[in-house]
């Protein structure tokens, strides 16, 4: 019974990750762990069914996963030292961020001394998971909506320059709002890239080098 829900929490941990957008990748701890270890957390939450049974519905405890770091060494807010106003349309599956200003030498953490960076912002849903006696395993309410996420990436900036004020829109597209029920749990996130000087003096993406948080959930 144990195993099951253990199961359920790794599929949960798993799942949620994917609604990060890919910012993940960002993480320097095991991020995988502490994702199951919520999941493990939101099953005992349930006191109505028996152990091996009890769902896990995020739904319920949405700031669960609300302002998780990826990072500990380098944190968004101390990496990005801005702090950008947004609005969570959750019936719309929609997400605006408007950054202010931001002066690189003041607001900028650039702990790689690298050339460029950009904004990254995210929208995911994770579905609530119950047990099912026929397949004798968790399974989302809403598949279609479990551990699916749109992101937004930014231009490349100079990490010594002034960026103007700009808002940044992510948006599902229709199919999934016309399945969003109570039962999912729409998650906000954003991050800073960091970049290097490609071959032709392009920039690329210097591979996980950057930060990122879960801002809301809705």
């Amino acid at each position: 019974k144990n195993q099951v829900e253990f199961g359920g929490s790794t599929r949960f941990g798993s799942k949620s990750r994917q609604a990060f957008g890919g910012l993940y990748r960002f993480a320097d701890y095991n991020l995988n762990s502490v994702l199951t270890s919520i999941g493990k957390t939101l099953m005992k939450m349930d006191t109505t069914m028996e152990t091996g049974k009890r769902s896990l519905k995020l739904s319920k405890y949405k700031q669960s996963l609300e302002g998780i770091n990826f990072n500990k060494d380098h944190p968004y807010t101390s990496v990005l030292r801005v702090f950008p106003a947004w609005e969570l349309n959750r019936e719309n599956l929609q997400a605006v961020v408007t950054f202010p200003v931001i002066n690189t030498y003041n607001d900028l953490q650039n702990f790689k001394r690298l050339p460029f960076f950009r904004l990254i912002i995210v929208i995911g849903t994770v579905s609530d998971l119950v047990y099912d006696p026929i397949i004798e395993n968790y399974k989302p309410l809403v598949e279609e909506l479990h551990g699916v996420s749109e992101t937004l990436i930014g231009g490349w900036n100079s990490t010594q320059t002034i960026l103007p004020k700009q808002t940044m829109t992510v948006q599902m597209p229709e199919s999934r709002v016309a399945l969003l029920t109570s039962d999912v749990t729409v998650l906000l996130s954003m991050g800073v890239e960091f970049g290097n000087v490609g071959f032709a003096g392009e920039p690329v993406v210097a591979k996980n080098i950057g930060s990122g948080k879960v801002i809301a959930a809705s």
